[in-house]
């Protein structure tokens, strides 16, 4: 997801308020357009809605299962250069989160710790038995990491592709660029729902900034690196990104709060991640820009080298032909680094 978007997001999410009660807004309803392509996995329902999961590759007793979390406006598809290739030697799931490419519309507010329960949710009913390697992408790389955190048993390895930095840059509607710990209000996090009756409501005056934002936004779905993505998964982009669940599935008002969270629980140990193999893919090319692109980059770099210290064996490799989507431009260095999770896991 591009600063912009970004933005945009966070000024929604302000502007969007939640429905409790059993009726779908207006909002849920002005999109039933249906997808281009039938989903190449399953939709599993996990309460009421349901969530659509991809899963390849023979399933061994001897190692665990792979799974991977795609960031922020991205979806299964991103993944389209790596599952092929993990799938020859580990059973590999990618899945949709709830709102995006084939999957429902689900309980909001979107939560990091709402992602967490429902992806557990999908797995434990489609039938993904721990242990796990967890594969996240940029926000995916908070997703996993609290998944991790939330059931520790599970996890086996991690990977982090660009994965998300504790306290991160935002930028606003305004154009300013502050960290999330100066947007954090220490409000309360919700509880995660188990049924589809928190949906979101969305007043028809935000529906028309959303939709004009979407336009841009399906104009530019499979601008590089994505134009590497095969047809049917830029096909696939072009349609999910004009659709109001796109958006609505990442509105996460209190994703400040969870970040400040996230951070107190890492300040309470060194190795939050104790033994467990982890590899942290950070880019190599720049994608900073301005007075205080040199900086921003020190700080990006700085970021991830921390997060290759949550665990006694983990390591930062440094993808030097890719920017933030590395799966893209350099997908066999993701392949490999999975690969590595996974045996060094398996021993």
């Amino acid at each position: 997801m591009t600063k912009l978007s970004l933005a945009r997001l966070l000024l929604w999410a302000g502007a969007a308020s939640i429905l409790l009660a059993p009726l779908y807004s207006a909002a849920t309803t002005a999109q039933n357009e249906s997808p281009p392509l039938p989903p190449p996995g399953k939709l599993i329902d996990i309460g009421g809605w349901r969530l659509h999961i991809n899963c390849a590759g023979e399933a061994k007793a001897s190692q665990p299962t792979v799974v991977l979390e795609a960031g922020m406006g991205d979806f299964s598809v991103e993944w389209s250069l790596v599952q092929p290739s993990v799938a020859k030697f580990a059973r590999v799931c990618s899945y949709d989160r709830a709102g995006d490419g084939w999957s429902d519309w689900g309980p909001h507010p979107r939560t990091l710790h709402q992602v967490v329960y429902e992806l557990h949710t999908l797995l434990e009913k489609a039938g993904v038995k721990p242990p796990l390697v967890l594969v996240g992408h940029s926000y995916g790389g908070w997703v996993v990491r609290l998944y991790a955190s939330t059931y520790p048993a599970e996890v086996a390895g991690m990977v982090l592709v660009e994965g998300g930095a504790d306290n991160p840059l935002r930028m606003l509607a305004d154009g300013r660029v502050v960290h999330a710990s100066d947007l954090a209000k220490g409000r309360p996090i919700p509880a995660v729902k188990s049924t589809p009756l928190h949906l979101i409501d969305i007043s028809p005056a935000v529906q028309a900034q959303m939709r004009a934002g979407m336009k841009e936004d399906v104009e530019h779905a499979n601008d590089a690196p994505r134009n590497k993505l095969p047809a049917d998964a830029q096909r696939m982009r072009t349609w999910a990104l004009g659709q109001l669940g796109h958006i609505a599935a990442g509105v996460n008002p209190f994703d400040n709060e969870e970040l400040a969270e996230m951070r107190a629980e890492r300040a309470k140990t060194q190795y939050s991640l104790g033994d467990k193999p982890l590899i942290v893919l950070t880019r190599g090319l720049p994608e900073e820009h301005g007075p205080d692109a040199k900086a921003l980059e020190e700080e990006h770099r700085r970021d991830h080298t921390a997060l290759a210290t949550t665990s006694r064996n983990g390591k930062l490799i440094v993808a030097t032909h890719s920017g933030h989507h590395v799966q893209l431009d350099e997908p066999e260095l993701v392949v490999k680094s999975i690969r590595e999770v996974v045996e060094a896991a398996r021993k």
